[in-house]
């Protein structure tokens, strides 16, 4: 399976997704138009993953800001790599990064968390 790189902007996040080395890391805005569109391929790559996933993955967001629809795909994403840690196939952990002073996005970190049954960390910048 090929790596996945999409390149960020001001309204969407930089995504590097490297199968062979086990990492995932999200790093940015993401306010899309379209977040349908922009989350589509990484779906894909992560649904490709867990064909035949490796034995541990490691993924790491560092989020400035999200709006709804991009916390849908988030979730969808995130529920998929717990499935897969679910399941034994490969051992997930997520890290949740926020900025010390953004108490939204500690507070974003700690829902996924309890929602999520994969080890999460959050991490204060």
């Amino acid at each position: 399976m090929a790596a996945l790189d999409i390149a960020g902007t001001d309204k969407t996040p930089s995504v590097h997704f490297d199968p062979e080395a086990g990492t995932l890391e999200i790093v940015g805005c993401s306010i899309h138009e379209n977040a349908d569109r922009f989350f589509q391929p990484v779906l894909r790559a992560v649904e490709e993953y867990a064909r035949v996933p490796g034995p541990r993955m490691s993924v790491k967001l560092r989020l400035t800001y999200f709006n709804s629809s991009s916390a849908k795909y988030i979730l969808d994403m995130l529920r998929s790599m717990d499935d897969l840690h679910a399941s034994g196939a490969s051992r997930v952990k997520l890290e949740w990064h926020y900025d010390s002073d953004d108490l939204d996005m500690e507070e974003a970190g700690a829902d996924y968390k309890a929602l999520l049954g994969m080890p999460v960390k959050l991490v204060r910048n």
